[in-house]
């Protein structure tokens, strides 16, 4: 099991920037991918960027150059900076984990808001 908890959401103006965080708990976090994702009402919830365990990093075609995952394995940690902000960007992010093997991603935070103003 892994539990996760998001932080960092909030509204900025567009341009701006907000650090998302999320804290992993219940299972050696370092043997874990994990990756960030989003989702708007009546949408499907789409992968914003991930990182796998040995530091691999994958971005979504809308937020590279943007946005930067990175992960703190002795803190049990991953963030997301997200620089440059858009009003597309307003969404739920939610964070997930998937265990080394999986095909899925097993375990999701609860979500948090984040607002981008024009």
């Amino acid at each position: 099991q892994v539990q996760l908890v998001e932080s960092g959401g909030g509204l900025v103006q567009a341009g701006g920037s907000l650090r998302l965080s999320c804290a992993a708990s219940g299972r050696t976090f370092s043997s874990v991918d994990m990756a960030w994702f989003r989702q708007v009402p009546g949408k499907e919830r789409e992968v914003v960027a991930a990182i796998g365990w040995s530091g691999t990093r994958h971005y979504a075609n809308s937020v590279k150059d943007r946005f930067t995952v990175s992960r703190d394995n002795a803190k049990n940690t991953v963030n997301l900076q997200m620089n440059s902000l858009k009003p597309e960007d307003t969404a739920v992010y939610y964070c997930a984990a998937k265990l080394i093997g999986d095909s899925g991603w097993d375990y999701w935070g609860q979500g948090t808001q984040v607002t981008v103003s024009s």
